[in-house]
């Protein structure tokens, strides 16, 4: 705890020491720009002083003009040269403070998303772990009926399957991040992948209704197992942040010769200037510290990866009166009368 309090601080200081640094540098350059251009008057006073002792004035007067001209030119190309050097100097170094900071302040955001990631994970594998320790623990020191065993079973299957779905968000993570996930695309009853994975949701909540409004015998070519994680992420989100009882509609249909694959809930909403960075990695709304709603932050990035290797696109919209709509939107698809 003392190291992420550290970390924190460590954050917080960034900022007013670099730009404290950034004005000491900004200052020290006009400081020899001052100094330059005292140096380049003092020039110029010995060259008219010299001037002044090898020609006299009054005897060739045209000379004299001439080599004052001269004196007051170089003068003037001196000033332009300090003048564009130094602006040119200024710029560049605004430029790559400019950049440097940018860095900086993504990689503080990174180390601060990667920290709440570890604290989320954390938090969603002691869960299932020790709900499904209790149960089978329970099962072998108490002689429970038949239909107690039932129910402490499933539910431990049900947190094995939250295990499973956690270690394939960060598997398939690691592979986008290395550019090593590879889809395997067939033609897929995207129809019946989508009601079969709404049923199998619904069978393992009990604290939500969620409705499916699905077209059928519309056809796809994808990734079956990638689709089915997509719809599970998407879902899953739903139920962790709406309230108990609300419902959830998943919709597929064809509109304008395109598929729309839709999540609807009638929760909080998202925020205007939340709906882009949901689809970051490790980003959710909130501090990990508070939040109460269980996640790790991959979930919708992995779904925005997964949808756009589809050639697809999602966005997010607004529900009303109330709530959140997540719709996809893909191209290439076949509709067969069942």
């Amino acid at each position: 705890m003392r190291r992420i309090f550290h970390k924190l601080e460590s954050g917080k200081m960034v900022t007013p020491v670099y730009i404290f640094l950034l004005i000491y540098t900004i200052m020290a350059l006009v400081w020899w720009g001052v100094l330059l251009f005292r140096q380049s008057e003092q020039i110029t006073g010995y060259e008219r002083e010299n001037l002044t002792m090898r020609v006299d004035s009054l005897k060739r007067p045209m000379e004299y003009h001439l080599a004052e001209q001269q004196i007051g030119k170089n003068e003037r190309l001196r000033t332009f040269k300090f003048l564009g050097e130094g602006a040119i100097f200024l710029l560049i170094l605004l430029v790559g403070a400019w950049l440097v900071y940018r860095a900086i302040r993504k990689q503080l955001k990174l180390q601060q998303q990667q920290q709440n990631f570890m604290m989320a994970v954390t938090h969603e594998l002691k869960s299932p772990i020790a709900a499904a320790k209790l149960n089978l623990e329970t099962i072998r020191k108490r002689k429970l009926d038949e239909e107690k065993q039932h129910k402490l079973i499933d539910n431990t299957i049900r947190e094995t399957n939250r295990l499973d779905q956690l270690c394939n968000n960060i598997l398939l993570a690691s592979q986008f991040e290395n550019q090593r996930n590879q889809l395997f695309q067939e033609s897929v009853n995207f129809s019946a992948l989508v009601q079969a994975g709404t049923d199998e949701i619904q069978a393992r909540t009990n604290s939500h209704i969620i409705k499916s409004e699905i077209e059928p015998g519309i056809w796809l070519d994808a990734d079956k197992f990638m689709m089915q994680i997509v719809l599970s992420n998407l879902v899953e989100n739903a139920i962790k942040y709406v309230p108990k009882g609300t419902e959830i509609i998943v919709k597929l249909f064809e509109k304008d010769r395109l598929l729309k694959w839709q999540v609807i809930d009638a929760g909080p909403g998202i925020p205007s200037d939340e709906k882009d960075r949901i689809f970051q990695k490790f980003y959710r709304i909130g501090n990990e510290n508070t939040r109460s709603a269980k996640g790790s932050g991959l979930g919708l990035y992995l779904t925005r990866k997964i949808i756009e290797q589809h050639n697809g696109t999602i966005v997010v919209k607004d529900n009303a009166p109330a709530g959140t709509i997540f719709e996809i939107t893909l191209g290439e698809y076949s509709l067969q009368s069942v």
